[in-house]
């Protein structure tokens, strides 16, 4: 029985005629363009499907073109090698394996709840957006059968990358969570009834990474792992004493795997929250006057990771209750971040150049775009003529690419530029810690599409729903940000890429 919100509709293809298609219009415009996939034969990133307001995307939202049965849909599009003569019954959505749906939709595929394994499937799925730890996983010859459980753990990771990779069904992490519980005990908890307690995902995280970060081999194009090289910024760190103006001021450099952004009343943005981490009041004995003394420690980034890891310090222990009590305020976070206003003066006069020969390319890309939009509502054909748009967008790369700091180049790993885009999200919803559940949400490669991963269930959504996490409320609030460098192709580059 087809679901509720379904009715007919009918296509006309290459002189052909499709009558009463079954279209679910719960579901986004992928699932349709699958469906005339199995009828048709032509690919669904070679459909053209004319529909209310232009051409049908693949995130369509079906329900908000006011279709009724009886519809007439029109497609173009070369389909591949057909067979002379159907041999199989036609499949529809509802009628087709996770397996094959997945396939046709280029789904990403999901993991497998263990019992409280969410915190641990959230994680594994944002960490999936960094393809050179990916790579770099793939390249470890370890095994699991050594005596270290860190190195086992290393090695059931890169063979559960590699079976969600080449699956087409949702992965069980058996023996993954069974290696992760012998490195690290805390997460083997259980309750008294024996069911496994929820953990923290940040915990999950951040012990992944360290561990990761010792595992792994040099990075081929370095001496360090890829987590150092790309996943670890350094921070200029000054301490001075209040009490005594007079007093040395000290200076040290250290390495941090991810930027802290503090929850108080006063922050209402991502970026107020990291300003306000990066300088704090301590107490510490002072030399010069023998006794405690309040500090003032300053800390800047002297050195921006390609992949910058930000955790919203949502959870507070409340010893009242023995829990990590959890901060419910909205913090506003951007799908562009400019972390230069985080970095010492002299790395700022590094960036400076780039960031303003970025902030040219997106002007002229959008004044291109503007010019294909005028053309194509004005009926205008595509011709070979190079316009002064696209000689802007040119010259805008050019510059780009000669405006980077020779030092910053040498530095692979590091972010030339300043400038991040958001890649995955982590989320929590529940008031503790250590209950509730976690959601990973990330970007599919360098494309424009965003999926839910909610363990085994993963579904592609609308970047309005990742704006949706900041919190403010009972609904899915972001817990940990990973943020990646902005690439230095042209946004028109990266759109044919997708």
């Amino acid at each position: 029985m087809p679901p509720a919100n379904t009715i007919k509709v009918n296509v006309k293809w290459s002189g052909k005629k499709f009558d009463d298609i079954e279209l679910n219009l719960d579901e986004p415009g992928l699932v349709f363009k699958a469906q005339l996939f199995a009828l048709t034969g032509v690919e669904p990133d070679r459909q053209k499907i004319i529909a209310k307001g232009g051409m049908l995307k693949d995130d369509t939202d079906m329900t908000r073109l006011g279709l009724k049965a009886g519809h007439n849909f029109m497609m173009m599009g070369t389909a591949g090698e057909l067979p002379k003569a159907p041999e199989k019954k036609t499949l529809f959505a509802e009628d087709m394996t996770e397996a094959t749906l997945n396939k046709a939709m280029d789904i990403p595929i999901g993991l497998i709840n263990l019992g409280n394994t969410c915190y641990m499937n959230a994680t594994l799925q944002c960490l999936r957006v960094v393809p050179e730890l990916i790579q770099d996983l793939q390249k470890y010859s370890g095994g699991t059968d050594n005596l270290d459980a860190g190195s086992n753990m290393t090695a059931s990771l890169r063979d559960l990358y590699r079976q969600l990779n080449a699956s087409g069904h949702s992965v069980m992490p058996a023996g993954f969570i069974t290696y992760l519980r012998k490195a690290f005990p805390q997460f083997s908890q259980q309750g008294r009834d024996g069911v496994w307690m929820q953990q923290d995902a940040e915990e999950c995280w951040s012990q992944l990474i360290s561990t990761l970060k010792v595992k792994l081999p040099p990075h081929t194009e370095g001496k360090q792992s890829v987590i150092s090289q790309f996943m670890q910024g350094e921070f200029t760190t000054t301490l001075k004493c209040d009490d005594a103006p007079s007093e040395e001021v000290v200076v040290t450099k250290e390495p941090f795997a991810k930027l802290d952004c503090h929850i108080s009343s006063n922050v209402n943005y991502l970026h107020n929250g990291i300003l306000e981490s990066l300088d704090q009041k301590i107490e510490k004995n002072s030399v010069t006057l023998g006794r405690s003394a309040t500090y003032t420690k300053s800390q800047r980034i002297s050195r921006l990771p390609a992949y910058l890891t930000i955790n919203f310090v949502r959870f507070f222990w409340k010893p009242t209750e023995q829990v990590k009590a959890k901060i419910l305020r909205k913090v506003k976070f951007p799908f562009e971040l400019d972390a230069s206003q985080f970095c010492t003066t002299e790395l700022q006069a590094k960036l400076t150049n780039t960031k303003m020969k970025l902030r040219e390319l997106d002007n002229a890309e959008t004044a291109l775009k503007r010019r294909q939009r005028l053309d194509k509502e004005a009926g205008r054909m595509d011709t070979n003529e190079v316009s002064d748009e696209q000689k802007a967008v040119q010259t805008a790369q050019t510059a780009l690419e000669g405006s980077l700091d020779p030092e910053l180049v040498q530095d692979v790993g590091c972010n030339p530029s300043g400038q991040y885009e958001l890649a995955a999200v982590l989320t929590h919803i529940g008031r503790t810690a250590d209950s509730g559940h976690y959601i990973g949400w990330a970007k599919k490669g360098e494309t424009d599409e965003w999926y839910k991963y909610d363990d085994d269930k993963v579904s592609p959504v609308q970047k309005d729903d990742i704006m949706k996490l900041d919190g403010g409320g009972d609904f899915h609030v972001a817990y940990l940000a990973l943020y990646r460098s902005r690439s230095f192709k042209t946004k028109t580059e990266l759109a044919k890429m997708e």
